[in-house]
């Protein structure tokens, strides 16, 4: 899994500079879902409103020079601005990359954007797939192509034409660098070299090259993979973060776009399994001056502090296998150990037995054990069936709404199994507790004196 994260980190495209201008963005934008469209920059962001024909005109105030981002509900693209730009936008959102199209002041930079990202949209999952000789090969096919279109264009901004040689380099080395890591010790001998030599503390860079953002943060987190401790290797539910205090190599960095990407990118570490998350989000909010980014925080804390111990329950009533309904109000006066699955999760069925022996072991005691499946409703008669059949006890609920349902959502709850322990007046004593397979759980009810 991590593997193939860091082959989607290709992020958003910014530059900097620091007067403010005002420039022109125009065009026509058809077949857009909603009829918005966003322009993003470092630290800007601006919805406009298209018309109904899907034509706008916006006077943006900019604080620098470089590359910004638009964004529909379905496509994004790279557009060039400067000061002076005047710049005219036409596209079809339905079929966007062979029908955008620039006029204006910044045209010819625009436009080459616009054909670079026609020629590696081939570019996608399975190109990953792909044997390595044929990997290399098309790679190789690709970068001469856009080497053929930078050579020539007549590009008209001598800032733009420096750093998109640069960027072209980066193109490469970013996929050179995720084949590798995605085929790990099946890369063989000849494979090319990995330039160790890039600096990958280069603002200017990183806010004018989507693949260089890519190259430098794929290349953070695998170093900070890299250096896990022995027993969480391979165990994706352990945070980068949280697994090696990476915070003082971020604060190390010289580039605060960098930093905030960074941030951005570890804001998933402050959840209620990582029991740091206080820590990492005062560091975080030191770290980043991107209000966005910072708002994104705060909703994960408060987020995590909702559902630590000793906050009250969220509340649930969900149809029981027996008939009727039961709620957490009905579940009152005992500890209440609940384990979120589904008759299609294999780990969860492999915690059964182990589930069955505590629940045997507790049988009688201050504790209800509660199941709650997340199959989908139309599959409402196999779950009963697969409980009948297995003979599983404690309480068997089944929630609405499956992944979404308001429990899981409320608890934060992203892969099943996962266990929740509450007290008996239906507040929270864990809610990432351990699993029935796991012995500190026996020692947590001991100490509980369940």
């Amino acid at each position: 899994m991590k593997k193939v994260l860091l082959l989607l980190l290709i992020i958003a495209f910014y530059s900097f500079t620091t007067s403010e201008e005002i420039v022109t963005v125009s065009g026509k934008i058809t077949n857009t879902e909603n009829g918005t469209i966003k322009i993003k920059g470092e630290l800007f962001e601006k919805e406009i409103k298209l018309k109904p024909d899907g034509s706008f005109s916006e006077n943006l105030k900019i604080e620098y020079d470089g590359i910004y981002k638009i964004e529909t509900t379905k496509n994004s693209f790279q557009i060039y601005l400067t000061k002076d730009s005047k710049l005219i936008i036409y596209a079809d959102d339905a079929n966007l990359t062979p029908t955008l199209k620039f006029t204006g002041k910044g045209n010819i930079e625009n436009q080459y954007l616009a054909q670079k990202q026609l020629i590696t949209s081939v570019i996608d999952w399975e190109f990953y797939k792909l044997e390595e000789d044929e990997f290399l090969k098309k790679l190789q096919s690709i970068k001469t192509s856009v080497d053929n279109l930078y050579a020539k264009t007549k590009f008209t901004d001598a800032s733009f034409k420096e750093k998109e040689a640069r960027s072209i380099y980066y193109l490469e080395q970013i996929h050179l660098f995720s084949y590798k890591n995605y085929h790990s010790s099946n890369i063989s001998q000849k494979y090319p070299k990995i330039d160790e030599t890039i600096d990958l503390d280069n603002n200017s860079d990183f806010l004018f090259s989507n693949d260089y953002q890519a190259l430098v943060i794929s290349n953070f987190y695998k170093n900070v993979r890299d250096n896990l401790p022995k027993n969480t290797e391979g165990d994706d539910s352990v945070s980068f973060i949280t697994a090696k205090d990476a915070i003082p190599e971020i604060k190390a960095l010289k580039s605060q776009s960098i930093k905030n990407r960074l941030i951005e990118f570890s804001a998933g570490d402050i959840v209620i399994d990582n029991t740091n998350y206080e820590k990492i989000y005062e560091e975080f909010l030191l770290l980043t001056n991107d209000p966005l980014i910072k708002q994104t925080l705060t909703l994960n804390y408060n987020f995590a502090n909702a559902i630590k111990p000793g906050k009250p329950s969220p509340k649930f009533n969900y149809e029981n296998q027996k008939g009727g309904k039961t709620s957490l109000e009905d579940l009152k006066g005992k500890y209440i150990y609940i384990d979120f699955w589904a008759t299609w999760c294999g780990p969860c069925v492999k915690e059964i037995p182990f589930l069955q022996k505590v629940e045997e072991q507790y049988k009688g005691k201050n504790i209800e054990f509660v199941s709650i499946s997340i199959d989908a409703m139309k599959d409402q008669p196999k779950w009963s069936k697969f409980v009948t059949e297995k003979q599983l006890g404690g309480i068997q609920l089944l929630a609405e709404n499956e992944w979404n349902s308001k429990i899981m959502r409320d608890y934060g709850i992203h892969e099943v199994p996962t266990f929740i322990l509450l007290d008996p007046n239906g507040n929270i004593v864990s809610a990432r507790a351990p699993k029935p397979s796991d012995p500190k759980l026996i020692d947590l009810f001991n100490s509980l004196k369940i």
